[in-house]
């Protein structure tokens, strides 16, 4: 089967051909950094985390660009309630957004643009546009400037809205529109707001203009995916589409939206008093069963939220987890092969990821079938295309990401002091002393330290959930 995607767009799933061979060019809409993420927010960055890795592992050569929204209304207003610049709440949220995306193991972006630091890109935008007629600076003088929607039938097609039905657009204060639902490329200065400089009077840029011009600075002019969550797709996608398009660009060639991560049927958000963050969810998790939960569902589809989805989502992941661990212990260290074909085909059909987990999910009872009637080579290769289909998901469990790597020594450490306790209890067992090794087993356990007896001697690890 060949790479298909379903384009919001052409509500369809399209086969995927991208712009130049062997070449992806793929832009995420990123953080709003006016609050620290929740789980919400984390989910769109590992949906299209495991697109991203998909590719890598197809052989392309991909260009992920993620923006970062550094100013907007409610960032301003944060910093005027807290007596302080407006940079300093973008700043803290921008680094509490990029520690969530390395906690739950998402590859860093080729590049991640931040829109204050691209206003001569949107100045040459909006000049393009006002040159075409698709856009005009406000005759009253605040320096707003503003799409015509009426210029350009094609305005609804992304998301399906009939311009005639659409509600007034609201960013612009009601300054000196010729059209309710024109939107603002440009907002005017305003009394104690930060604003910069441009040929029509000062101010700061409209949230659909600075992704326009941050896609098309690095991507180009006509690139192959632009991604984001569902509740994106208008006004906000539909603008940057309407206004890249006018100015002559061909902007983005598929469209792909991640459906919400919800909670009691609710979008989450800080509005709702529902929002989880990262830094408390794992907690109660570990980083890599977060990623497990938020990767499992086909990224299209919602996902509801709850403490026994996440908690049975950490269980299942350590069901595969304890067969590579037995696995290695068995047949020695555990290699990598190639995806099989099952695995490939579901990514391939829409990055459906639900039936590639069925897949890892066979090796793993394959596995330990494999395991119980001593078939050693048959569980080393099954465990091998097991870790191939989990790095591509990012969630190897013996990657350098999860397997304690980068700890600084301190798991050799554990590992050291573990064994002599287990060598103890092993001890008070060879002379019948149970009580002494029933001791050191639960002293054990008080301290997160599981202690199983195998076939092939004790073997330990750490107690999760």
């Amino acid at each position: 089967m060949s790479l298909r995607f379903y384009d919001t767009r052409a509500r369809e799933v399209r086969d995927f051909t991208p712009l130049r061979e062997g070449c992806v060019s793929l832009y995420l809409c990123g953080a709003t950094v006016q609050a620290p993420p929740h789980i919400g927010h984390i989910r769109s960055g590992v949906t299209f985390d495991i697109l991203r890795r998909w590719l890598l592992h197809k052989g392309y050569d991909v260009t992920f660009c993620r923006n970062v929204t550094d100013i907007d209304d409610k960032i301003i207003n944060l910093a005027k309630a807290e007596a302080v610049e407006w940079w300093r709440v973008s700043e803290r949220n921008q680094r509490a957004f990029t520690r969530a995306y390395e906690i739950l193991g998402c590859l860093p972006p080729t590049v991640e643009p931040r829109a204050t630091g691209h206003i001569p890109e949107m100045i040459e935008l909006m000049r393009r546009l006002i040159d075409r007629g698709h856009a005009y600076a406000a005759d009253d003088g605040s320096g707003d400037v503003y799409f015509k929607v009426d210029s350009y039938p094609a305005y609804g097609e992304l998301s399906g809205q009939r311009p005639d039905e659409m509600r007034d657009a609201d960013d612009g204060g009601g300054r000196a529109k010729r059209d309710s639902r024109d939107f603002a490329l440009w907002k005017g200065a305003r009394p104690g707001e930060p604003d910069w400089a441009t040929p029509w009077g000062r101010g700061r840029p409209g949230w659909h203009l600075e992704c326009s011009a941050m896609a098309t600075k690095y991507l180009g002019g006509t690139f192959d995916i632009h991604g984001g969550g569902l509740d994106l797709v208008f006004p906000h996608h539909e603008n940057e589409e309407a206004q890249s398009r006018a100015a002559g660009d061909g902007f983005a060639r598929y469209w792909l939206h991640n459906g919400m991560l919800t909670m009691g049927g609710e979008k989450m958000g800080k509005s709702l008093g529902n929002s989880l963050l990262i830094p408390d969810v794992v907690q109660r998790v570990r980083p890599v069963e977060l990623r497990y939960y938020l990767g499992q569902v086909q990224y299209r589809s919602s996902q509801d939220y709850s403490e026994e989805a996440l908690h049975e989502a950490a269980a299942a992941y350590q069901r595969i987890e304890g067969f590579l661990t037995r696995a290695g212990e068995i047949t020695g260290p555990v290699g990598t092969a190639d995806v099989p074909a099952g695995f490939a085909a579901a990514l391939d059909d829409d990055l459906g990821v639900s039936q590639a987990l069925a897949v890892v999910h066979g090796h793993v009872r394959d596995g330990n079938s494999a395991l119980a009637e001593g078939a050693k080579e048959r569980a080393a290769g099954l465990a091998a295309e097991l870790r191939a289909m989990l790095g591509v998901l990012g969630v190897d469990p013996l990657s350098e990401q999860w397997s304690g790597a980068g700890d600084s020594g301190l798991r050799g450490v554990v590992d050291a002091l573990v064994s002599v306790a287990v060598e103890q209890r092993q001890a008070a067992r060879a002379r019948k002393d149970y009580a002494t090794a029933d001791t050191i087993r639960d002293r054990l356990a008080e301290a997160g330290i599981v202690v199983e007896d195998t076939p092939n001697g004790p073997r330990w690890e750490l107690k999760h959930g």
